[in-house]
């Protein structure tokens, strides 16, 4: 294929079902449109097009260009939106992605760096999601676990999440503390739905307790954590958070086990842009705190 200008006519054909149509969005006469989709036609040696009173439909042949150009289009488009990052200036788009139990950490320091920066719009996805960084999904993502694999994304250690097993004073007067760990099998627990998450906590858990005292399930950490401070039973909150609830009782001493590394994740491409060093910093600076 020579001539991109003609396949990217013809897509825009397709995509309209007119040549005026095709014409008006690519900014050029119709006649050039007509000219495009003879002249790659000729070339092909197939018709792309089935014409007609009211336009232009596409052949077997003309989806099968469509596909691909789309494509090509679709990774333009991303191209472009990772290039537009790549700026001198904390400005534009800043895309962070997360899982829902940093929402409480994190949106603060993100709400700090807009105010520092008029020029910055800030997204921020919580979701169990693994955005993709080499499309352009996000510009920094907040993960959880063993150290991520990806090819070409610069992975950094953020914190790491000491958890500590708690109970609600209203849980307490209800059920009593649980004497030692072996008398955990008597008590109740709140969990997050092992279908969702495998994190090294709720694996511990299912070995120590039957299912059926883990009597309140979610696939939410947030909910877990409200849950537990509202007396639904045993769980895990991590120290960060701990801080924050009081009325809340440690059941036994925190487990290694229970300590889960966050890693910061950015891609290759975008890793040494102003913006992302920004929020890289701050969100570093944070942690800190949050160990402490």
């Amino acid at each position: 294929m020579e001539n991109w200008d003609e396949v990217r006519t013809a897509f825009h054909v397709a995509r309209m079902g007119t040549v005026s149509g095709a014409a008006e969005a690519l900014g050029v006469h119709h006649a050039t449109v007509i000219r495009h989709i003879d002249a790659l036609e000729a070339q092909l040696g197939v018709k792309l097009f089935q014409r007609h009173p009211r336009g232009y439909n596409a052949t077997e042949a003309g989806l099968d260009l469509l596909q691909v150009a789309q494509a090509t289009d679709d990774q333009f488009a991303q191209l472009a939106g990772r290039i537009k990052g790549q700026g001198e200036s904390v400005s534009g788009e800043l895309v962070v992605t997360s899982l829902g139990a940093f929402a409480s950490l994190i949106t603060p320091v993100l709400a700090d760096l807009q105010k520092k920066h008029a020029g910055l719009t800030i997204k921020y996805l919580n979701s169990e999601r693994l955005f993709r960084l080499e499309y352009g999904e996000a510009h920094v993502a907040v993960r959880t676990g063993p150290v991520p694999e990806q090819p070409d994304n610069v992975v950094q250690p953020l914190m790491q999440m000491q958890s500590h097993l708690v109970a609600s004073q209203s849980y307490i007067e209800r059920h009593g503390m649980p004497k030692d760990t072996d008398d955990l099998v008597n008590h109740y627990f709140v969990g997050v739905d092992p279908t969702v998450s495998r994190a090294p906590f709720n694996s511990w858990l299912e070995k120590i307790v039957p299912s059926e005292r883990i009597t309140f399930r979610t696939d939410d950490t947030n909910a877990m954590f409200e849950a537990v401070m509202h007396g639904a039973g045993i769980g895990l909150v991590a120290t960060t958070w701990l801080k924050k609830m009081p009325g809340l009782t440690e059941i036994i001493p925190p487990k290694l086990e229970w300590c889960i590394p966050s890693w910061l994740v950015t891609h290759v491409d975008l890793h040494r842009t102003t913006k992302v060093q920004a929020v890289l910093a701050a969100l570093k600076a944070a942690a800190v705190d949050w160990q402490a």
